[in-house]
């Protein structure tokens, strides 16, 4: 499927450009969340003449997101979990999970969709995690996983 972008997105291009993506892709994301057009001439014309008012949105966009990236980034957040006795938790931690202790910590919203874990946190220790707020902003933040002290 071939499609316009309207915004810059990570890995696949910035706004204007024509590109090829996967029909469910562009069906189901980026058509459906007003991110791109299909490709054709009168939809060419249209993002060419709407590029100045699109970029000037994306960077309002990209700054907000930078606002919220400097409240979160470089901190440390803390999970104090049940494990087992090699320090395997019961369970992993998940992006839903991150997402609510940076809001009761911190007050921010972030979607659990820019959580990008490289590894399970599903045992007890310090993880890197980033955050992707926007194809050109991101944060990382520390995760610790504590066992809980029992009584």
């Amino acid at each position: 499927m071939e499609i316009i972008l309207l915004e810059n997105i990570l890995n696949l291009g910035n706004i204007g450009d024509k590109v090829t993506v996967k029909n469910g892709y562009g069906r189901n994301f980026l058509l459906k969340e007003g991110k791109a057009l299909r490709y054709n001439k009168e939809n060419e014309k249209f993002v060419d003449l709407k590029k100045t008012e699109l970029n000037k949105k994306n960077t309002e966009i990209k700054n907000k997101f930078k606002e919220i990236a400097k409240i979160v980034d470089n901190k440390t957040f803390v999970f104090n979990k049940e494990s087992k006795e090699n320090g395997e938790l019961y369970g992993s931690i998940k992006p839903k999970e991150i997402t609510n202790i940076i809001k009761d910590k911190t007050d921010t919203v972030v979607g659990p969709s820019q959580i990008i874990l490289k590894e399970e946190l599903n045992k007890i220790g310090l993880y890197k995690v980033e955050i992707n707020f926007h194809s050109e902003v991101k944060a990382n933040i520390s995760i610790k996983i504590d066992k809980i002290q029992s009584k």
